[in-house]
């Protein structure tokens, strides 16, 4: 999210009433002032009051959390006192809802008066994979009118998975005046004639990013609504936009802004329009390139495109590449040396050869994202020269069970022999052994997330035909700082043994395919206390591991279970024990409306809210 990062984030476990003694015109008198009132009376006398020692406190504190920022700070603050609960509500500017039907939109605006940054989260993340159906909500409608009612002053919004409509995005310019900053991440439901009302009317607009969104072509053409004036824009960022833009108004745009910083264009932009923008803006420190395919102008020389990388000497994060013409890709070495982001997982092959004259160069990269096609020799390549690298993910050009990956242990080894400041990995690859990631675990100590995905089912370590038990079982007992974990592979119960011993600090858990019985549940829910989203899928858990999590759900964001062993009487059994926990049984779609016929229920998610079920139920939903 442009901005913060971490905006702060609605206590969704506390149910006190909001306070409404410290509203008002002379309630703010009183926390701004710390006086002695001196009165005569009557009598002549003189008398001194002091404000009560709970509004001195509360004084003090909004003061004082005027400088925490970071949102879970924040939520333990809150529940320290009334005092502290009144004086944090009153001192929150950003607000952070990981789940949009965890708390009730009326709710948020009555607790937080002055919120000018609004970040909600809607479908679960299993709805990137088709797990879930379409149209099974995270709609933003209730949230639109309630905001546009109570925040007048809101200046950035930021949604992901969520629905929004063309109307909801106009409402953006007609409530709020002030309005900044629009991030849609996986959104869906609005078209280009609602980028051109935000283009046209958020007049103060500084960032409008569209990542991974789907963007319907209403045939408007919405770069031309900009203001035709000098703009405020700092990010513009398109690249998931399926639909052509009109160049010329992009270019005049690109003119008209030189605060423009971050730019992502879409594939329909090619090489050589993109030569013309670098050269209008050369101040640009994120560039996403486009197509980078093979020019289309016949018979006319190409423009020097390196000299263009190389005017931008200030692009440190670089990305796009939807095709990739090999003749054209030296262009960017110029830049290569100071980057510290690199992103080629946007479709284009590159192969290891192109690679490795791109990686030799990035001496200064910290994030990269790649397609599997670099082969464990690109990957070798990359562990040689980036020793500063801190997030790498290997994305498969095929993910399919049974395809080849050109990746596998050779190269998970070198990354960690390579890049020992890493703390995020995530690793597609269809053969992997316990010893290659038992050796990430002690050359990487300081990892934070590690996700490795096996792609074939219940895959074994290759070499010994071992489970792959001990390698994870390594990653969360040496990387003391774990927070998230993806498993895959052979996987026994002993290896959730160990997940349950060590893993403490985990947050995040996705498992597919792993597991021998309910005992491997059992250990993960009464082992990590720290556990907050918890996915499966395809595994034996059934009603007896359901259970053993009754204590910890109330503190957790969510639980997702498909294709399990859970049983509809199960789920039943934990909506009456916990009554405040939303119990949704999801079949597969409207052609399978109503409860669940099988034995064994299609999905299941758990999530807390402090404001019971949702209204918007689609008819394959059964809410218990």
């Amino acid at each position: 999210m442009s901005g913060s990062d971490n905006p702060s984030e609605m206590s969704e476990d506390e149910e006190r009433p909001c306070p409404s003694d410290l509203t008002g015109g002379a309630a703010a008198k009183a926390r701004n002032c710390c006086f002695n009132a001196v009165v005569t009376g009557g009598g002549g006398g003189i008398f001194n009051f002091s404000p009560h020692p709970d509004q001195v406190l509360e004084n003090v504190l909004e003061n004082v959390l005027c400088f925490l920022t970071d949102r879970r700070d924040r939520n333990a603050a809150s529940l320290v006192s009334k005092s502290w609960y009144r004086a944090e509500a009153l001192t929150r500017s950003e607000v952070f809802i990981g789940n949009c039907y965890a708390v009730s939109p009326t709710r948020v605006t009555t607790r937080f008066k002055r919120v000018t940054s609004v970040a909600i989260k809607g479908k679960p993340r299993f709805a990137d994979f088709s797990l879930l159906p379409p149209d099974w909500g995270a709609h933003f409608t209730p949230w639109a009118s309630v905001l546009g009612d109570s925040y007048r002053g809101l200046e950035k919004l930021y949604l992901k998975r969520m629905s929004i409509s063309d109307d909801e995005l106009g409402l953006l310019a007609r409530c709020f005046p002030s309005f900044k900053e629009l991030v849609l991440v996986c959104c869906e439901g609005f078209g280009t004639s609602g980028l051109a009302i935000v283009a046209r009317d958020c007049r103060q607009i500084r960032v409008l990013d569209l990542i991974e969104s789907e963007v319907s072509d209403d045939e408007v053409d919405w770069i031309s609504y900009f203001p035709e004036k000098k703009t405020c824009l700092e990010s513009l960022t398109f690249d998931c936009v399926e639909c052509p833009i009109d160049f010329e108004a992009l270019e005049k745009l690109v003119i008209r802004s030189p605060s423009l910083k971050r730019l992502r264009l879409n594939r329909f932009v090619s090489i050589t329009q993109l030569y013309r923008l670098m050269i209008r803006a050369p101040q640009l420190t994120n560039l996403g390139t486009g197509s980078f395919g093979a020019s289309t102008v016949i018979d006319e020389p190409d423009p020097d495109y390196t000299s263009a990388f190389a005017a931008c000497k200030s692009i440190v994060c670089l990305s796009g590449f939807r095709e990739i013409a090999p003749e054209y890709l030296p262009a960017i070495y110029p830049v290569c040396g100071n980057l510290t982001s690199l992103n080629l997982s946007y479709g284009a092959n590159i192969n290891t050869e192109q690679f490795k004259s791109v990686i030799s160069r990035c001496h200064k990269l910290q994030v990269l994202w790649v397609f599997d096609s670099v082969c464990d020799e690109g990957l070798e390549a990359v562990a040689a020269t980036c020793k500063d690298l801190r997030e790498i993910r290997v994305f498969p050009i095929e993910a399919r069970e049974d395809a080849d990956a050109p990746v596998s242990e050779v190269g998970l080894l070198a990354i960690s022999e390579g890049c020992s400041k890493l703390k995020s990995i995530l690793y597609f690859c269809q053969r992997m052994t316990n010893a290659a990631v038992i050796a990430m675990s002690k050359n990487c100590t300081d990892l934070v997330v590690f996700r490795l995905c096996i792609m074939g089912r219940h895959l074994p370590d290759h070499v010994t035909n071992e489970p792959m038990d001990e390698g994870f079982g390594a990653i969360v007992k040496n990387c003391k700082k774990l927070t998230r974990l993806a498993v895959s592979g052979l996987l026994t119960d002993k290896a959730f043994s160990y997940i349950g011993q060590y893993g403490k600090l985990v947050r995040t858990l996705s498992i597919a395919f792993a597991g021998d019985s309910d005992l491997a549940l059992k250990y993960v829910l009464e082992g990590c206390p720290k556990l907050q989203k918890l996915e499966i899928r395809d595994c034996p858990f059934g009603d007896l591991s359901l259970r053993s999590g009754l204590h910890h759900y109330y503190n957790m964001r969510f639980l997702w279970l498909s294709s399990c062993r859970v049983t509809l009487q199960g789920c039943q059994e934990i909506a009456r024990q916990l009554p405040r926990l939303v119990v949704e049984v999801i079949s597969g779609g409207d052609d399978e409306q109503g409860s669940e016929t099988g034995e064994h229920v299609n999905t299941l998610y758990m999530y807390r809210s402090l404001d019971g079920p949702r209204a918007d139920v689609p008819s394959f939903v059964q809410i218990l």
